[in-house]
C-alpha cells in the first residue's frame, strides 16, 4: 500500500516542472505519506502487511485502547441519540399534531432534549429501577399464530 501511494504520487509530481508550487505541495504530501507509514510501522499498532493499521479483537488487553475505547464512545454516543429521539418523541406525543412534529421537527424543541440527553445512563437506570423504562408484556401486542 505504501509503494502504490508513493508511486502515484510520484507519477503525479512528475507532471509538473520541479520547483513549482503544484510540485511543491506534492512533494510535501510524498513526505507526510512517508511520515504517516513510518509512525505506523514503530507505532504498537498491529500492522498488516500493507503498512495499515488493522484492529485485532484477539483478546489481548495490550491493544484493547485500540477497541474498546472507541467503542464504549460508540455506544455512549448512539445511546445519547436514541434517548433524545425517544424523548422528543414522548414530548410530541402529547401535541395536538404529534404525527406533524415527527415529519418537521420542532428545532428548538429537539435542541433542548438533545442537550439534556448526555446523562442518559443514569437517566435510563432511573427509569428501569422505577419500572418506567419497559412495557408490560400486557401492553405488547401480539399477531395471532
Amino acid at each position: 500500500m505504501k509503494k502504490t501511494s508513493l508511486k502515484k504520487l510520484q507519477n503525479r509530481l512528475n507532471k509538473y516542472e520541479q520547483g513549482s508550487l503544484p510540485a511543491l505541495a506534492l512533494e510535501k504530501q510524498i513526505e507526510q505519506t512517508k511520515t504517516r507509514f513510518a509512525r505506523y510501522g514503530a507505532g504498537n499498532l498491529m500492522c498488516g502487511t500493507d503498512g495499515l493499521p488493522h484492529l485485532i479483537t484477539d483478546g489481548e488487553w495490550s491493544h484493547a485502547g485500540e477497541f474498546v475505547a472507541p467503542g464504549l464512545v460508540f455506544l455512549y454516543i448512539t445511546g445519547w441519540i436514541g434517548w433524545a429521539g425517544r424523548a422528543y418523541l414522548g414530548v410530541v406525543r402529547n401535541d395536538a399534531k404529534p404525527s406533524e412534529k415527527e415529519i418537521i421537527i420542532d428545532v428548538p424543541l429537539a435542541s433542548k432534549i438533545m442537550l439534556s440527553g448526555f446523562t442518559w445512563p443514569a437517566q435510563a437506570w432511573s427509569e428501569f429501577v422505577n419500572g418506567e423504562l419497559l412495557a408490560a408484556n400486557t401492553d405488547i401486542t401480539c399477531s395471532p399464530r
